[in-house]
């Protein structure tokens, strides 16, 4: 890992995802890059023109249930038990690297980027869409200010 590296234009292509939550690469991306344009002065432009490219992969997007409610029925006699889930659990890890562009050393890579959010699951599956997809931006915003972090430390 190289220090006291200087760059005035940095690259951030699409960071790609090998889950099979479909979409979120446009959203990691989108907050990725306006963590560096709120931040810093270092300009974003494309790739062939850019110092250095600070690259991804989402490797994973996990949910999981987190709690539930419970309902017991009595029908005709017979007790039925139903788990419902209530909330669930995602879990996010990204891998990134920042890479000299002329030289195509890298300066800095990492593959534990990782965030967790719980959100609320509805009997309306567009409404658990929704939560599901906040609680992932919510994640995306501190991923991407651990990964502006990681590559403006070194400047």
């Amino acid at each position: 890992m190289l220090t006291g590296v200087s760059f005035d234009t940095i690259a951030i292509p699409i960071f790609p995802s090998t889950s099979s939550f479909l979409g979120y690469e446009a959203d990691f991306t989108r907050i990725l890059r306006e963590q560096f344009i709120t931040h810093s002065r270092v300009r974003i432009v494309s790739e062939e023109r850019a110092q250095a490219v600070l690259r991804g992969t989402i490797l994973s997007i996990i949910t999981d249930p987190l709690t539930y409610s419970v309902t017991k029925k009595t029908v005709h006699g017979y007790t039925s038990t139903d788990s419902v889930t209530s909330s669930r659990t995602m879990r996010v890890q990204v891998e990134a690297q920042l890479v000299d562009r002329e030289t195509g050393t890298v300066i800095w890579q990492d593959t534990g980027f990782t965030g967790e959010a719980g959100f609320s699951v509805s009997s309306d599956p567009l409404q658990t869409r929704y939560y599901q997809r906040q609680a992932f931006i919510a994640m995306a915003q501190d991923l991407a200010t651990r990964i502006y972090s990681r590559t403006m430390e070194r400047f």
